[in-house]
């Protein structure tokens, strides 16, 4: 039988991108069933938005053949795609990433507190409305940040990448925060930058891929329509149908947050050594096994 993964404790590279894929395996069905009841309605809602955004599009492209370049023709174009369902996106979008991050840590907080138990749906909904809104208004300003750094030549956004990716499991694992999140994330890199860049890196690259290769149809589809429709545009049905696929593919984004996750453990675990404290605690108590966490410090 398989251990159960263990997050208390150091890992190298190899071992995060495995552990990611095993936890994953090993706690499916609960995992995606608090997904679909947390996220499910930020998914569809930010889904709908889009549908709405692209049609409205496809409708302003359709209405811009043979119109004037004047002004006026181009400020009634700008007024189509700009409307309030690009609003709407915007803040579904948000809503909908947040949601991600705050089911799927809130998760494994749990899971850990529990000694390896998944928790239940009720469970996580206590974690998640506590969290919601202050993650929310964290990522704000976090994307604001980001922004700034990748317009600075991007290598500023390079470094500071992975520090961020640390923030919302900070946030919400240690119950802190922003301020204390954010400078602990830059702390928990010291001297092992390159290392958790680079898994870090890897998993979105894992993850972007897995989308990509899961929205083949869709992105296939597109361009057929493309192709055939011409100057008309994309056709409404296969704006719906790419789409939904594309918004269905994004229960993929549980890989980056369930590696940051074990990133973060690890760099904590070398810094701090809370696992392998709470290990000797046990000694000498009943139904314990000292070795199940096989590791070196």
């Amino acid at each position: 039988m398989v251990e159960k993964v263990e997050f208390k404790k150091i890992r190298d590279f190899g071992e995060v991108i495995n552990d990611t894929f095993l936890f994953v395996k090993q706690n499916f069905k609960p995992l995606m069933k608090v997904f679909i009841y947390l996220c499910g309605f930020f998914v569809l809602a930010a889904m709908l938005s889009a549908i709405m955004q692209q049609i409205g599009i496809q409708n302003a492209i359709r209405s811009g053949i043979g119109a004037g370049a004047d002004a006026d023709a181009a400020f009634t174009r700008f007024a189509q795609v700009f409307t309030f369902n690009y609003l709407l996106l915007i803040v579904f979008v948000m809503a909908n990433y947040t949601a991600m991050y705050v089911t799927v840590i809130s998760f494994i907080a749990l899971y850990v507190e529990k000694g390896k138990v998944a928790p239940s749906v009720e469970e996580v909904w206590a974690y998640f409305k506590y969290y919601f809104f202050r993650v929310l208004g964290s990522s704000i300003i976090v994307g604001l940040f980001l922004i700034c750094c990748f317009v600075a030549c991007f290598v500023p956004f390079v470094y500071v990448f992975p520090a961020m990716s640390l923030f919302f499991p900070i946030m919400i694992l240690e119950n802190a925060d922003f301020g204390y999140s954010f400078s602990r994330s830059f702390k928990l890199l010291k001297d092992q930058w390159w290392v958790s860049a680079g898994t870090i890196f890897v998993l979105w690259i894992i993850t972007y891929a897995s989308i990509s290769f899961a929205s083949l149809p869709a992105i296939i589809l597109t361009l057929f329509s493309a192709f055939t429709e011409g100057s008309k545009g994309i056709s409404n049905t296969i704006v719906i149908i790419s789409t939904t696929i594309q918004y269905l593919c994004q229960v993929f984004m549980v890989l980056p947050i369930i590696g940051t996750c074990l990133c973060y453990y690890s760099l904590n675990e070398r810094q701090d050594n809370t696992g392998l404290l709470e290990r000797i605690d046990k000694f000498g108590k009943p139904n314990t096994d000292i070795h199940a966490t096989p590791e070196e410090y």
